[in-house]
C-alpha cells in the first residue's frame, strides 16, 4: 500500500527545491519527478528511443544521451509536441513513482512535481502543496538564473497552469517572498500537521 503523500508543486522559479530540502532535512523522503523523466529517458530505454523516432535524431546528443534543452525549445513552442512527448514518457514515470511510494516505510513522503496538475499526477497523492510567487517574481529569476529570453519564458510561464488556478486547487499554500528563515519556519509547521494527518490516515 503506497505511503500517505504529500504533491510538492508550483510555478516554475517558485523555489520548490529550496522547499523539498527543507524537507528532506527533516527525514522525509523526496521523490524528485523531473530525476525520474531523466531516468525513463537514458540510453537504453524504450522511452529514448520512442522520442528520437518521434522527434527525430537531432534530439539527441553525440554520446546518444538526450539534449534535453533542444527538446524542451520544442516542447515548448508546440503544445502537440509537449502532448506527445508526455504520451511516450507520463506511463513509464508513474510506474516508478508508484514503485518508489510502495517502498517508504516514514510516515508520509513527498512527490515534488511541476506539472502535477497538468500531468494528471495530482491523482497519486493524498494532499498538494503549492510553493507559490507572484509572477513577477519567476520572471526575474528565470531571466536572472538561467538567463533566459523573455520570449522564451512567457512561453515556460503559459505551459503550467495559471497562477491562480494551481493555488485554487491547492491544500495547502506556502508563499515563498519572504526570508529563508521564514521558508524553514514554515516548512516546520506543516510538517508537524503532515505527521498528524498520516497517522489519522493509517486508521
Amino acid at each position: 500500500m503506497s505511503r500517505y503523500t504529500v504533491g510538492l508543486t508550483g510555478g516554475i522559479a517558485s523555489g520548490k527545491s529550496l522547499v523539498s530540502e527543507h524537507f528532506r532535512a527533516l527525514g522525509v523522503p523526496v521523490l524528485d519527478a523531473d530525476q525520474v523523466s531523466r531516468i525513463v529517458v537514458e540510453p537504453g530505454q524504450p522511452a529514448l528511443a520512442e522520442i528520437a523516432e518521434h522527434f527525430g535524431t537531432d534530439v539527441l546528443l553525440a554520446d546518444g544521451q538526450l539534449d534535453r534543452r533542444r527538446l524542451r525549445e520544442i516542447v515548448f513552442s508546440d503544445p502537440a509536441a509537449r502532448r506527445r512527448l508526455e504520451q511516450i514518457t507520463h506511463p513509464r514515470i508513474r510506474v516508478h513513482i508508484r514503485q518508489w511510494m510502495d517502498a517508504q516505510t516514514a510516515p508520509y513522503c513527498i512527490l515534488e512535481n511541476a506539472i502535477l496538475f497538468e500531468s494528471g499526477m495530482d491523482a497519486l497523492v493524498d494532499r498538494v502543496l503549492v510553493v507559490d510567487v507572484p509572477e513577477d517574481v519567476q520572471r526575474q529569476r528565470l531571466t536572472g538564473r538561467d538567463g533566459i529570453d523573455a520570449a522564451f519564458v512567457e512561453r515556460m510561464l503559459a505551459a503550467q497552469s495559471p497562477r491562480d488556478l494551481r493555488v485554487s486547487r491547492a491544500d495547502d499554500v506556502l508563499l515563498n517572498t519572504g526570508t529563508p528563515e521564514q521558508t524553514q519556519a514554515e516548512v516546520l509547521r506543516l510538517h508537524a500537521a503532515y505527521l498528524v494527518r498520516a497517522t489519522a490516515a493509517k486508521g
